[in-house]
């Protein structure tokens, strides 16, 4: 399951499409392969959500990109998901059967969380990930941040609240990932089939993101040469 995270180790995003009208599925794996988007998931409350997500999976596969469901609260949700062929799981919750169910099927689960207590059960459970959400009503980037102090070796996703604007605070917080919604995937401009002006936004934010990392790894591999260097300097003393 973490070949999952290496996946997306390069644009780590999840997609989140929520109330996308069936038919739409080729303009949607079209706008997110043009995008670099490689993980899209379809919530399991949008009308025709397994048929929508079966459809998006033949389309996306070939280009690369994964499909998987959302908003997968209970094992029903998750049966569900599975017959349809999601290939990754993501919840606004953590349920003990279902992260468990997950792991015994060998499908990426990435359960939802808030507390520290909540973090650390899901991740006990097995969750590849934790979703942390919704962070943007908790503190954003901030909250990441004081996550990040006893929970250095869990991989985290931000997800409620993300967008153009505050994505590269979040990586600079610790995120591994981030999940976007509704600020990119409107319910409106899919129902208008307006994928042109989701697509510029998607592009932006993809830019945004893959700027973040690099400029977070130069950081990383600064400290690391420096590290480097006082050791070199200590030895040679």
């Amino acid at each position: 399951m973490n070949n999952f995270l290496s996946f997306l180790q390069d644009v780590p995003v999840v997609g989140i499409l929520r109330d996308i009208p069936e038919g739409a599925e080729e303009a949607c794996v079209s706008t997110a392969s043009q995008c670099g988007l490689k993980a899209i998931e379809v919530t399991m409350n949008t009308d025709a959500a397994t048929r929508i997500i079966s459809k998006l999976k033949s389309m996306a596969n070939p280009l690369g990109i994964r499909v998987g469901a959302g908003t997968v609260r209970n094992l029903n949700d998750l049966d569900k998901a599975l017959d349809a062929g999601a290939e990754f799981i993501v919840s606004p919750n953590s349920v003990e059967a279902v992260i468990r169910k997950c792991v015994e099927r060998n499908i990426p689960d990435i359960p939802g969380a808030l507390s520290p207590t909540e973090v650390q059960n899901a991740y006990d459970w097995g969750a590849t990930c934790v979703k942390i959400f919704p962070v943007g009503n908790v503190g954003g980037p901030s909250y990441i941040k004081a996550l990040r102090g006893p929970f250095r070796d869990i991989p985290l996703l931000a997800c409620g609240g993300v967008s153009n604007e505050n994505v590269a605070d979040y990586f600079k917080s610790g995120a591994n990932l981030v999940a976007f919604g509704a600020s990119i995937f409107k319910p409106a401009l899919m129902q208008a089939n307006d994928w042109e002006s989701i697509g510029k936004n998607l592009a932006k934010f993809i830019e945004n993101v893959t700027t973040a990392i690099r400029l977070k790894n130069k950081a990383i591999n600064y400290l690391d040469e420096a590290i480097k260097q006082n050791i070199t300097r200590s030895e040679e003393r």
